[in-house]
């Protein structure tokens, strides 16, 4: 059955999920080199934490143009363009010297990769049907999390063997070579070659979003979307998954290496653990028993919120780490914390596809992800300043422990039924 219904859908979520190890790559590889960049250029805990947050300055600011972007213009030229200017943002990152260039490097890496997920959700709900949108979804917020797995020791070797330029360079190949992967292989299906009819009439059947611009235009869309609960109820919610999450992408490796005193190398390799458990977390959770339990006939919005609840509550497991000078029992509690919030986040990936109205799953997605990233912005700022003065990340966890009590009640009483709001501007 398989067989005569096709599977170019799932080549095409491999491809995204490949892009989004390679952006992780350039977004990680400033982390891993938290040590010797502070060593270097002699910089505070503080001022690496302001460093580490000026990836997401630009990333947050364009979200929403380019949500909107990918409504008017489409998934594949946005990203074709994107990829080319992130692979020389980060070529810019290992040549220029000084830390106002390097910043200036980070904020423009932080611009090209701002389509990359809202474009992957809007991707995946062109190629999904509703019941296979939980794993397809997870396939690409997954790979986030698995590139931590293989991206932090590969560029670790890189720091350790030629120094913290070596993970850049490293990274801008491979985010060239992908460039040209995408520019070859990627096509909406209404273009798609490659797409057979029974495939491609199972994809529309099941309740494929259709690519093409929203009626009633951007500005009305979105002046829409921004007075809708549901939307702030989703993305108040993921926004507080974001603070942790931007937290341990940006800090854990220096976490390790500045409070725990390990080097480069060793703190890479406990660093990988949580990662681990947070992509097998993100696939077998928020992606195959998503899909599972919504197949077998629950209620697909009780069986969706559930499961983000249940992440987000384990996610609060961050406090744990706050209380232990241990290492060993600091990265259990991170991983119990990562594990939740990962199999949380693909699901939240997959409800602007659910609940947008049609052509707006660009925009929806957009707004999700421009608060998102603006915890991406403070969270390592607050968490560097915080173990700056106190000379700890203890109440850092505290702090983001908190911000997910925060998102955990925006979900419980802002989202409400999981289904599709209705376009004020379709007869």
């Amino acid at each position: 059955m398989s067989r005569r219904l096709g599977n170019v859908r799932w080549r095409i979520a491999i491809l995204i999920g490949i892009g989004i190890i390679i952006n992780y790559f350039d977004r990680t590889n400033i982390s891993v080199a938290t040590k010797p960049l502070m060593q270097q250029y002699g910089l505070s805990k503080g001022q690496m934490g302001i460093l580490l947050s000026s990836f997401a300055w630009s990333y947050a600011l364009l979200q929403i143009p380019v949500g909107a972007l990918l409504d008017k213009v489409g998934v594949k030229w946005i990203n074709r363009v994107g990829m080319i200017l992130w692979s020389l943002a980060t070529f810019m990152t290992a040549m220029v010297s000084g830390m106002g260039l390097i910043i200036i490097s980070r904020v423009l890496l932080g611009a090209a990769e701002a389509p990359a997920f809202p474009s992957a959700s809007k991707a995946t709900g062109y190629w999904f049907p509703k019941q296979e949108r939980g794993l397809a979804s997870s396939s690409f917020d997954a790979a986030a999390k698995f590139s931590n797995v293989i991206g932090v020791p590969i560029v670790a070797y890189s720091v350790t063997e030629w120094g913290w330029r070596g993970g850049f360079w490293l990274t801008g190949v491979l985010s060239l070579l992908y460039a040209a992967a995408y520019w070859i292989f990627y096509r909406d299906p209404k273009e798609s070659k490659s797409l057979g009819d029974v495939e491609r009439r199972y994809i529309i059947e099941g309740g494929a979003q259709e690519s093409g611009e929203a009626p009633g235009g951007i500005g009305k869309n979105l002046s829409y979307l921004l007075a809708r609960r549901k939307v702030w109820g989703l993305t108040i919610g993921f926004a507080a998954y974001g603070y942790s999450f931007y937290l341990f992408l940006t800090w854990l490796p220096g976490y390790l290496e500045t409070q725990m005193h390990m080097s480069v190398l060793k703190s890479s390799g406990y660093t990988i653990v949580p990662w681990i458990f947070a992509t097998l977390a993100d696939v077998l959770i928020g992606g195959w028993l998503v899909d599972t339990l919504i197949k077998k006939g629950h209620n697909p919005s009780r069986v969706r919120k559930t499961l983000m609840i249940i992440g987000m509550i384990m996610g609060l497991a961050v406090a744990g780490a706050a209380f232990t000078t241990n290492a060993n029992v600091a990265i259990v509690w991170i991983t119990i914390a990562l594990s939740g919030l990962a199999f949380s986040a693909p699901i939240g990936w997959s409800v602007p596809a659910l609940i947008a109205p049609k052509g707006t799953v660009g925009i929806v997605g957009s707004i999700m992800n421009f608060v998102n990233n603006v915890m991406g912005i403070l969270a390592p700022i607050v968490t560097g300043f915080i173990a700056g003065d106190t000379g700890s990340f203890a109440l850092g966890f505290v702090v983001a422990a908190i911000v997910l009590l925060i998102g955990i009640a925006s979900y419980l009483f802002l989202l409400g039924t999981i289904e599709p709001m209705k376009s004020p501007f379709v007869d």
